[in-house]
């Protein structure tokens, strides 16, 4: 069954989580939707991920599209999300050209980041009938890659609190949660009838997500994920393992081989003898 915004809405009615990760390719793709993640989500964290970029700023309309088609191909049951990059919403004519954009890509709803600047981007997108899902708290976009907890004072907590129900009210259909402080989040799900992903959040969102590069290990642990496997190092291993047998002659051996039938293979020597 293919998964739609109100599928995930019921989801959090019944209250039940809501799975989220990160996807930039089409094998991973598979797999996640494979195992039943509720959203699959292209991220401008490919920026840091996959490109080599110093930051998410300079991931453009260009990287995002292509990284979603070759995700969409892998998607068949998921609801699939995308990023804003940087600038790409500046203002409303741009978004709604770039989403539009995402959407003939195959995307179900993009994601922007920003508090109460982006209720005039939310609520022009959401007049156009385009899915899109919020971001509060730390936004890489915005603040950069140095991350800080959010809602740890009464003027913070209350600045998201009022940011999350005015992009609510402006027609969001989701809202991510990022680097905010557990009873904020609860306060904030509790308040909306909209779904909340949180990421370093705490327990009571009403879904999670995570970057699919720290939940298989690559990179250096983060204290809001969990790493489910140690990929970096596992990697590594095989890698000198291959360098090694390749070197050594211990690779390829017979079982690695194709053969030609030993009659054809007489045949092409001689031929090979009456060319010369």
């Amino acid at each position: 069954m293919k998964k739609d915004i109100a599928y995930l809405h019921t989801k959090k009615q019944k209250r039940q989580p809501i799975t989220v990760l990160t996807c930039y390719d089409y094998p991973t793709a598979c797999l996640q939707d494979e195992a039943g993640i509720d959203i699959v989500f292209v991220g401008d964290s490919v920026g840091t991920n996959v490109l080599g970029y110093k930051n998410e700023t300079e991931v453009t309309m260009e990287d995002m599209r292509h990284h979603l088609k070759a995700v969409r191909r892998g998607v068949t049951n998921a609801y699939l999300l995308v990023d804003m990059p940087y600038a790409a919403d500046r203002d409303a004519t741009r978004a709604i050209t770039n989403a539009n954009l995402f959407l003939s890509d195959g995307a179900d709803g993009v994601k922007l980041e920003g508090g109460m600047e982006k209720v005039p981007i939310v609520s022009a997108l959401t007049e156009q009938g385009i899915d899109t899902c919020a971001h509060i708290g730390h936004n890489p976009q915005i603040h950069g890659t140095k991350a800080s907890t959010h809602g740890r004072t009464f003027a913070k907590a209350k600045q998201l609190i009022e940011s999350a129900k005015a992009l609510a009210d402006a027609g969001a259909t989701l809202i991510v949660l990022e680097k905010i402080t557990e009873e904020v989040s609860q306060i904030i799900t509790d308040t909306l009838a909209i779904p909340t992903i949180g990421i370093g959040a705490g327990r009571f969102c009403d879904g999670q997500v995570l970057v699919i590069n720290d939940i298989l290990g690559i990179g250096p642990p983060l204290k809001h994920a969990k790493r489910y496997q140690d990929y970096s190092h596992l990697t590594f291993e095989a890698i000198c393992r291959y360098k090694e047998e390749v070197a050594n002659g211990t690779f390829p051996i017979d079982a690695n081989t194709s053969h030609i039938p030993p009659d054809k293979l007489t045949r092409v020597q001689k031929w090979l003898k009456s060319t010369h």
